[in-house]
């Protein structure tokens, strides 16, 4: 597992062989919480502004016991409060939820110890004082204890990883990494996105923070035997590197399936012919038979059915109440002009008209 700024966990599963090859297992996943982090800073903020205002009405009333101030300040008093105990409620959940996606993803890939980065460590040099407040402010060390309570009920270990280095460098050969902003953006710098400068040797890149934890896992795996437990906590942690064993902690890629059969030339290539086949038009056909099955005839004359019939002779009277069963049955549309499946026309008008003409001539 690596800890990130914006994204809180990245985690991935490796497996190390019996022939001392560390291969990673899928590309691994992240725990994204950016809404829930937005929150947090902007409650951070708000109680930064709230005590500098508890603050500045401290100055103003002094040693004045009856000053006009004090309503005010005890107002804000009461917000710090409210403040603190929402950031405490929302970052225990942030905690549990991150410590059980991270042991679900251990569970799922079968895995029987999950390295953690030491936090000791996580104190960025050169990103200034408001950076280094965030780093400070989350909930890392909350994340980390649940997931030890949470992984000792599922028989799985966790250990502690020194940190330096593990985004500097390429998982897969140690070469220092160029730090990108984005992928589609090679020449802009940044963080985000790393980029490993052996194109023949190695040429991987990704998310700087994927890169992380599988120089993580490649550390653990490569030093567990360096692992010690604390005598006052008990937790197991690898207190330092050696750099005989770091020289082997990489990530082997795992070469693709190849199940296509070989291809290789065994033999000259047959000569094809210049001249083309002839047209489908060209080809004779027999005579089409009476039935409605047969070969296909010359040209492009329909083969499906023979020519509907107008809709006169496909029991559409002007008297039909209902579909006929006699073995037609129409399709939608094409039983008349514009006429929906079970619509039918109406009886003509002159039909209820009385006759009003007799056989002796004009009434006049």
């Amino acid at each position: 597992m690596d800890w990130g700024l914006n994204t809180l966990l990245s985690a991935g599963a490796a497996r190390l062989h019996d022939d001392g090859r560390i291969t990673a297992l899928g590309s691994g996943g992240q725990f994204r919480a950016a809404g829930v982090l937005a929150k947090q800073h902007r409650l951070r903020r708000l109680s930064e502004h709230l005590h500098a205002k508890a603050d500045r009405y401290g100055r103003l009333i002094g040693e004045d016991a009856d000053h006009s101030l004090h309503a005010r300040h005890a107002v804000v008093t009461c917000e710090i409060r409210a403040v603190s105990e929402r950031r405490s409620n929302l970052n225990q959940a942030l905690a549990r939820a991150a410590a059980r996606w991270a042991v679900d993803q251990a569970i799922a890939a079968g895995a029987t110890v999950i390295y953690l980065e030491d936090l000791r460590s996580m104190q960025a040099g050169g990103m200034g004082r408001t950076m280094n407040t965030r780093l400070s402010q989350t909930v890392r060390g909350q994340i980390a204890d649940r997931v030890r309570h949470l992984a000792a009920d599922a028989g799985i270990a966790v250990v502690t990883v020194p940190a330096r280095g593990t985004s500097k460098y390429c998982p897969q050969c140690l070469t220092p990494l160029r730090h990108r902003k984005a992928p589609d953006r090679p020449t802009t710098p940044g963080w985000k996105w790393a980029i490993c400068p052996d194109r023949d040797g190695c040429g991987w890149q990704g998310d700087r923070d994927h890169g992380a934890w599988r120089r993580i896992a490649a550390r653990g795996l490569t030093h567990q035997a360096r692992t010690i437990a604390d005598r006052a906590t008990g937790q197991l942690a690898i207190r330092s590197i050696v750099d005989k064993l770091e020289a082997r902690a990489v990530i082997t890629p795992a070469a693709p399936p190849n199940d296509r059969a070989d291809r290789s030339k065994t033999g000259p290539t047959r000569p094809r012919t210049t001249r083309p086949a002839p047209r489908r038009r060209g080809a004779p056909s027999p005579t089409r038979p009476s039935g409605p099955t047969g070969k296909r005839p010359e040209g492009h004359a329909p083969t499906d059915r023979p020519r509907l019939p107008r809709a006169a002779h496909r029991h559409q009277d002007v008297t039909t109440t209902s579909t006929p069963t006699t073995g037609h049955r129409p399709r939608g549309a094409a039983l008349g002009a514009g006429f929906h499946l079970h619509a039918h026309a109406c009886p003509p008008r002159w039909e209820t008209i009385p006759d009003t003409t007799s056989d002796k001539g004009s009434p006049s």
